[in-house]
């Protein structure tokens, strides 16, 4: 029973990746752009949580009602002013999300120093439900896989049941002809992003109330995201949500095996999947997530 219990919290786990990742997968989709700044900008919204709980003593849940539109706008932002313009070459957007992450890790930790800080969500924390002597379903990370769900029915029925997904999904298919059709490229571009920085909003509370954060774990996130998106197969929504499930019990068991194997077991079947299967265990287009 104690190898089900791992696998059940490495599912869990999966959820959290998932939120992570669903924004990488949605603009890679769309506009086949890497956001090596994904990460810190995860960071950046689990800090303006803290500030939201320290001086309006907002819960960190409730946060998100303001941390989620402040994303999205800041998404809209960059990719207006800055990223739609670094799109002639493949290189450039590259550099300028690499730059655009140094600068938020630098900014935050002029404004936050370097210390780890976290957000307290009371007993919601250390609930469980009991199943047993071995089994115990956190309600918090049953909350979090719940809601990455939800999150991901969100933008499958966005994408496929609305006039704006049709948009991205031509997008993504054929820019040119859809640019030929009247269909505004930047501005479709500049909504992917905003959606990305929205779900990646989500992600940045949620682990911050799991785990301490500080500005430089950006990175990290971006490579736990990064490989869920490759474990799912890029540009695809629910690949990505199995991608992250797979890469949370490699961890998980890693974790089992040995206390330091955790994160290494994931890398492990990440170069596995790179290896085997590059395209991806599950890889579609956005056009088909």
């Amino acid at each position: 029973m104690t190898w089900v219990n791992t696998v059940i919290q490495g599912i869990l786990l999966g959820g959290l990746y998932a939120l992570f990742a669903a924004g990488l997968s949605l603009v890679f989709g769309v506009m086949r752009l890497v956001n090596l700044a994904h990460g810190d900008l995860s960071v950046l919204a689990a800090f303006l949580a803290l500030l939201l709980v320290e001086h309006a003593g907002m819960s960190p849940l409730l946060t998100l009602v303001v941390v989620i539109p402040a994303m999205f706008v800041l998404g809209w932002i960059l990719q207006a002013i800055v990223l739609n313009y670094a799109l002639t070459t493949e290189l450039a957007p590259l550099l300028a999300t690499f730059g655009i992450a140094i600068v938020l890790q630098n900014l935050l930790q002029e404004g936050f120093s370097a210390d780890s800080r976290g957000l307290d969500a009371g007993s919601l924390e250390t609930s469980s439900i009991r199943i047993g002597d071995d089994i115990g379903i956190g309600w918090f990370p049953l909350l979090t896989f719940a809601t990455s769900v939800v999150v991901l029915v969100a933008l499958h029925l966005l994408l496929n049941r609305t006039q704006i997904g049709r948009a991205l999904r031509a997008t993504s298919d054929d820019q040119r002809t859809a640019s030929l059709v009247g269909i505004n490229n930047r501005r479709v571009y500049s909504l992917a992003m905003a959606i990305s920085l929205a779900t990646v909003a989500i992600a940045g509370v949620f682990l911050a109330i799991r785990t301490t954060f500080s500005p430089s774990v950006g990175p990290a996130r971006l490579i736990f995201g990064f490989e869920a998106v490759i474990i799912g197969g890029l540009g695809s929504l629910w690949g990505t949500l199995l991608g992250g499930i797979v890469l949370g019990v490699a961890q998980a068991v890693g974790a089992q095996i040995s206390s330091g194997w955790g994160v290494f077991a994931g890398h492990l079947v990440f170069l596995a999947v790179l290896a085997l299967r590059p395209s991806g265990l599950f890889p579609r287009t956005v056009a088909a997530a």
